[in-house]
């Protein structure tokens, strides 16, 4: 019996922008150890339900998804993964702050302020 199998290409979690990898990039280059990874990921949290979150971690959670882009390498926390689908990570600099900003086709609505957000999983993401 021959059977045809029919390779299903994953999508990439997230994509950075070149702002978001250069500024990865310098702060990977004043870390002080090396071993050091940036995760992304997702808090309950805030007026609108949930928050993005960044942060330094030592070593990778055993189940987060390893993503490379730009000569960046990102960790994405595996419980975020259904609600980052298609997004893009940017940095911004404004008159007054500056930070990591997502531009995530998931989410459907923010709080005035901009600190949180209303995310729905991907499409397809709950069948696989």
């Amino acid at each position: 019996m021959n059977v045809t199998t029919t390779l299903r290409r994953r999508p990439k979690v997230i994509t950075l922008t070149d702002a978001a990898a250069e500024h990865i990039k310098a702060l990977m280059a004043k870390m002080d150890d090396p071993d050091a990874a940036l995760r992304v990921g997702i808090k309950k949290g805030g007026c609108a339900g949930m928050e993005y979150t960044v942060e330094w971690v030592d070593e990778p959670g055993k189940f987060d998804e390893v993503i490379e882009d730009k000569g960046v390498r990102l960790l994405i926390d595996a419980k975020a993964v259904m609600f980052l689908l298609g997004a893009a990570m940017d940095y911004k600099v404004e008159k007054l702050k500056s930070g990591f900003t997502f531009n995530n086709p998931n989410q459907t609505s923010a709080c005035g302020c901009g600190e949180s957000v209303e995310l729905k999983p991907a499409d397809g993401a709950a069948s696989g």
